[in-house]
């Protein structure tokens, strides 16, 4: 029997945070887009890649973002990571607005707010698992000492303290995944942004890259996720499907639960 309260039609996980966010009662928003636009180039023509997104994502949410090749979902992590700049449109990160920015600014927001996950990990070969762990500290000014006690506290959260001296080309796919984690979160970042962070992994693997991600998100970091992958999605709180450049879904996930909320006394 369908529920009265959305008149028999399918479940909208848009509608529910309007209402939530529109009564205060939901957290605030870590990022917000509304109208984001995008397009590129290509001789005489122009494409567009993101049209008019709408997005809010609250802090401490852990949301999926899910789409076909060319959907646009890529371009969406890049501008969200502010490693893209947008068209039109309005993009706030905890209530700024990331329009504009000089390298400077851009790089600042990126070292303070955001931790990054790639699905080729981007270790430097040369580095050891620890001195990679190091790298955001030290463009961050923490002096060398202090930072290599950062970096070794964060390898022992992924379970990693042994392989601290190794080379990336001497550990696992899954080995250098916890490295690249433990470097995203060894900042205290309020997001961390992740693109396809187990496609390069086995089932086993993935399984406990999701381990990883799930604790971090539980610390209260938000986290965005972009996925092909059913089985990752749905170990997300939220996500949200994106088709020739516009959120064609944004849905709660039945297997996890929603975002936690806060209901005012």
């Amino acid at each position: 029997m369908p529920s009265p309260a959305t008149n028999g039609q399918p479940f909208r996980c848009d509608v529910l945070l309007h209402h939530l966010y529109g009564r205060g009662i939901l957290r605030a928003d870590m990022i917000r887009l509304a109208g984001i636009t995008k397009s590129y180039r290509a001789g005489a023509r122009v494409l567009p890649v993101l049209r008019h997104i709408d997005l809010h994502i609250a802090t401490g949410e852990l949301v999926a973002i899910m789409g076909s090749s060319g959907s646009g979902k890529s371009t969406l992590l890049n501008i969200l990571g502010i490693l893209d700049d947008y068209d039109d449109g309005l993009y706030e990160l905890d209530g700024t607005p990331m329009r504009n920015l000089s390298e400077r600014q851009a790089a600042i927001y990126r070292n303070q707010f955001l931790g990054f996950v790639f699905q080729s990990f981007n270790l430097l070969s040369l580095k050891s698992a620890v001195e990679n762990i190091e790298l955001p500290l030290q463009y961050r000014g923490v002096p060398r000492k202090l930072r290599r006690e950062m970096a070794m506290d964060a390898l022992s959260r992924v379970g990693l303290t042994a392989r601290a001296e190794h080379l990336p080309s001497e550990m696992s796919g899954g080995e250098k995944q916890r490295v690249a984690i433990a470097r995203a979160v060894v900042t205290k970042p309020r997001v961390v942004l992740a693109d396809e962070p187990t496609g390069a992994l086995d089932t086993k693997t993935s399984d406990q890259i999701m381990d990883l991600l799930q604790e971090t998100n539980a610390s209260g970091v938000t986290m965005v996720i972009v996925t092909h992958e059913p089985d990752v999605a749905a170990r997300c709180q939220r996500v949200i499907r994106i088709r020739d450049g516009q959120i064609q879904d944004d849905s709660l996930s039945p297997l996890v639960d929603a975002p936690q909320v806060v209901v005012p006394t």
